[in-house]
């Protein structure tokens, strides 16, 4: 096999997925590799991506980050779930939130032991039985259950912004290039197609062997240079537009990001240290500009800290991802609405898979087609959890919500869909991202509740099964009970410097 030498990887773009894509690899490419990242201060960035899952705590442990750092530098709070408001109806809560629901007995899943005390209205709602939405709802949180007990199951809620600006003096600290310019041009070979340098503005231009296309919306490279197709997904996710806007803090910031549903759409709130975050992510068939944002600034815990941002987009994703030598990463990949919060995950893992299938060699088209396979389950089973949201909501006589319920679904939800309303199962294939706990806390949560429960379930008395659902509730509440509040966690450990809260 022979090993190319001196290698160039250019990564097209900063931003969150720019900088996390120069930080991975400058940790774990070291010799004959140089990596560049080219980017221009006259182009802005998204930005909005400020809420995560639990993963992103394994993107940063294999960085050999110290987590109080990264939180202090990023205005950080912990993130244990996220509330679903209005989903089901104007004014009805549910959480989504991280880790286990409850504790199954044997074989069998404690949702099955709730479903059968349920219907004899022997059950308290399921979020009692949460150990995160528990915890959430009372503002408290501790990295650990207790002195011997297991890690807790927690994301972060950080400003994305300063989080680049964290992974650039990382990933230059190793070695890693930046160029500041304007791309103004694509060079590709002639004979084999694949992408040789880009030019920047003042006859300048950047050679390398493998690209990585982080350039956003845009997609500058798999889109615009290779001409790779985009898939429209509107038909199931219809919102097409967003207003984002920061506000000051109304009282103590929560563990827990909200998304609100609207008439056209559904509002994020994400609660960080010197600041909150929120948008609506809404349908311009259904509502406009104007009344988007004027529905957004009268929804604010605090005062509005800038003028409502405009974004516009088509949820989907590229044909192909990895295309000749470029891998598209972030939003130049495809784009899901950040719903369940899966933006920076879907670049976490596609980081991931670049350096699993780094190429020794040329690049083969085994490799290429491995990575295109496993990017296109993912995106297409996170659709699908998203989908799930929309059609399951309870939301009657508004136009979107009407259309959501009735549309027809993705093959596989139905499958699934099918499945949970027959038996109470939830069927996960292979290692797509949701697994059971987040799919019955939202199945349920959106009163999608089976026709039966597993008969396994039946083999405990009714004392027994009232008794087994008490303990479960009373260790959840004693555990909870036991945690210093999220507040107080964030003073001790990882406050940011107090001249940065006014910023």
């Amino acid at each position: 096999m022979s090993i190319m030498a001196d290698r160039t990887i250019v990564i097209v773009g900063g931003g969150t997925a720019g900088w996390m894509t120069a930080a991975m690899t400058a940790r774990f490419l070291e010799s004959g590799w140089h990596i560049v990242l080219v980017e221009s201060d006259a182009i802005g960035t998204v930005g909005v991506g400020e809420s995560t899952i639990p993963q992103i705590r394994l993107f940063n442990a294999a960085l050999g980050i110290d987590e109080d750092d990264f939180l202090r530098a990023t205005q950080g709070t912990i993130k244990l779930g996220i509330e679903f408001d209005g989903w089901t109806r104007p004014g009805d809560r549910y959480m989504h939130a991280f880790g286990l629901v409850g504790r199954g007995l044997g074989l069998t899943p404690f949702h099955h032991y709730w479903l059968r005390a349920r219907a004899s209205d022997a059950a308290a709602p399921l979020g009692q039985y949460v150990l995160n939405e528990v915890i959430a709802r009372r503002g408290r949180f501790a990295r650990q259950t207790g002195p011997q007990s297991a890690p807790l199951h927690y994301a972060f809620q950080f400003d994305a912004g300063l989080y680049a600006a964290y992974l650039r003096k990382y990933a230059e600290a190793r070695g890693v290039e930046r160029i500041e310019g304007r791309i103004v041009g694509v060079e590709r070979d002639g004979d084999s197609g694949d992408v040789v340098a880009v030019r920047l503005e003042g006859d300048r231009s950047v050679a390398g062997d493998l690209f990585v296309d982080a350039s956003g919306f845009r997609s500058l490279l798999l889109g615009e240079a290779l001409g790779v197709g985009f898939q429209d997904w509107s038909q199931w996710l219809p919102c097409d537009r967003a207003m984002a806007v920061p506000c000051a803090h109304g009282g103590d910031f929560t563990p827990y990001t909200r998304a609100t549903a609207r008439t056209a759409g559904w509002q994020w709130r994400i609660p960080l240290q010197h600041r909150i975050g929120n948008g609506y992510v809404y349908s311009s068939e259904h509502i406009s500009d104007d009344e988007a944002a004027a529905t957004l600034l009268a929804n604010l815990d605090g005062e509005p800290l800038a003028d409502p941002r405009p974004l516009r987009f088509t949820a989907g994703k590229r044909d192909d991802f990895f295309v000749r030598n470029v891998v598209a990463i972030g939003l130049a990949s495809g784009f899901l609405e950040p719903l369940e919060s899966t933006s920076i995950h879907l670049v976490q893992t596609a980081i991931a898979r670049l350096l699993d299938l780094l190429p020794g060699g040329a690049i083969s088209d085994a490799a290429r087609a491995e990575y295109n396979r496993l990017a296109h389950f993912e995106f297409d089973r996170i659709r699908d959890f998203l989908v799930l949201h929309y059609h399951a909501n309870g939301r009657t006589g508004e136009a979107l919500w009407d259309h959501a319920r009735t549309m027809e679904l993705p093959e596989e939800l139905s499958r699934k869909l099918a499945l949970w309303r027959a038996t109470g199962n939830v069927s996960r294939l292979a290692d797509e991202l949701f697994a059971e706990p987040a799919w019955v806390q939202a199945l349920i949560g959106q009163e999608i509740v089976p026709d039966h429960y597993h008969p396994l379930a039946d083999q405990l008395d009714k004392a027994h099964l009232d008794g087994f659902l008490s303990t479960v509730a009373s260790v959840v509440d004693r555990t909870a009970g036991a945690m210093p509040t999220h507040a107080d966690f964030i003073a001790r450990h990882c406050a940011a410097p107090a001249r940065s809260l006014t910023a």
